[in-house]
């Protein structure tokens, strides 16, 4: 058996991930449930960074591990994704900044947004301080971002 892509595929500069709603993930009523919204922009960002040949497992083993955590996201919430939709997690990674990854995210349904997230994610020493990423990952992601933002 071979192994099968998992990791979305890219339109543009955009990466698209395609995601289910299953009942695990709404409310009573069906719609999902406000969190799990994050869930599904937490594994755009890392199919993103897959696709691109960044592995978290691989970063953590380098000989200077690096990490990333979400220092700020703001989300807006336009309309309810519902159980058994078939969705789509559009990520767009515009700029690095020092330590700093700026990302913009939406939550599609048949090409409508449902969600919006802007995030600002930080690369860490694994004691938690910030650190620039290395050179080789900021190259494998740089002709990914937008370069109004260079």
């Amino acid at each position: 058996m071979t192994d099968l892509p998992t990791h979305g595929r890219f339109d543009g500069r955009a990466h698209l991930l395609p995601v289910r709603v299953y009942y695990e993930d709404t409310d009573f009523t069906g719609v999902v449930y406000h969190a799990n919204y994050v869930r599904y922009f937490e594994r755009g960002r890392s199919d993103f960074l897959r696709a691109v040949g960044i592995g978290h497992a691989e970063l953590l083993e380098a000989e200077s591990p690096l990490a990333f955590v979400v220092s700020r996201m703001e989300l807006a919430f336009v309309k309810p994704a519902r159980i058994d939709d078939a969705l789509v997690v559009r990520t767009l990674y515009e700029a690095v900044r020092g330590p700093r990854l700026i990302i913009r995210q939406a939550i599609e349904r048949a090409g409508e947004v449902l969600t919006r997230a802007e995030v600002e994610a930080v690369c860490i020493h694994l004691d938690g301080r910030p650190r620039r990423p290395s050179a080789a990952l900021v190259e494998k992601v740089k002709p990914w971002l937008d370069p109004s933002q260079a």
